[in-house]
């Protein structure tokens, strides 16, 4: 969901840099590349180990979070380009489409109504309710299985190195569309398709059919 279906990366930096720097923990948003594609309580959890701060908990800095990013959402949420086009041919073919994300289940339904999708996907799945999230190919699996689908059946979008791990390691097929404000990662190369822009892929899809 996030960096495929909306440009939410700019977001969570913001939303992250606020919380962060509200308890002295004076990390940048260049230093969250290297959390890209973890659930959020990893997120902070990891930053807390490596930089700490006092007075808030792990779990208040992460609640400080989401609803600063519930805001920005619901304020500055867009699909990204290609998003639209592709979800209503995929749905003009009958293909099945799942929701695998490491977004909490209050930020999904926020980034689906704003974007006024809500309705396209037959499974959404957070792996908040996993017990381990990305990269780990639990949130996948679950999809793949409520969907009636083999993984070896499903192709997945991704856009970090972690998402991409976990859905090789699920043992599907995955697209890269890589997150515009990171720093390029030459480990995406792993993927088995990569492409620019969702709009890019869609092309590809139909020029196979």
């Amino acid at each position: 969901m996030d960096g495929v279906l909306i440009d939410s990366e700019p977001l969570w930096k913001i939303a992250m840099e606020e919380a962060f720097h509200s308890v002295g923990c004076m990390i940048t948003k260049k230093d969250f590349q290297k959390t890209v594609g973890l659930r959020i309580d990893e997120v902070i959890t990891y930053w807390h180990q490596e930089v700490g701060w006092e007075r808030l908990s792990v779990k208040d800095v992460e609640n400080l979070i989401v609803q600063k990013m519930i805001a920005l959402i619901e304020d500055n949420g867009v699909p990204l380009p290609g998003v639209i086009d592709t979800l209503e041919y995929l749905k003009s073919k009958n293909i099945k489409l799942g929701l695998g994300t490491s977004s909490y289940n209050v930020l999904i339904e926020a980034v689906l109504n704003t974007l006024g999708i809500s309705s396209v996907f037959d499974v959404v799945h957070s792996a908040e309710d996993e017990e381990f999230g990305k990269p780990h190919p639990a949130v996948y699996l679950t999809v793949a299985q409520e969907l009636g689908v083999s993984p070896s059946k499903c192709l997945v979008i991704e856009d970090s190195f972690n998402g991409i791990i976990s859905a090789l390691s699920a043992r599907m097929t995955v697209v890269c569309i890589p997150e515009k404000t990171h720093t390029p990662d030459p480990k995406i190369e792993v993927a088995n398709y990569q492409f620019a822009t969702m709009s890019l892929m869609l092309n590809h899809m139909k020029k196979q059919v």
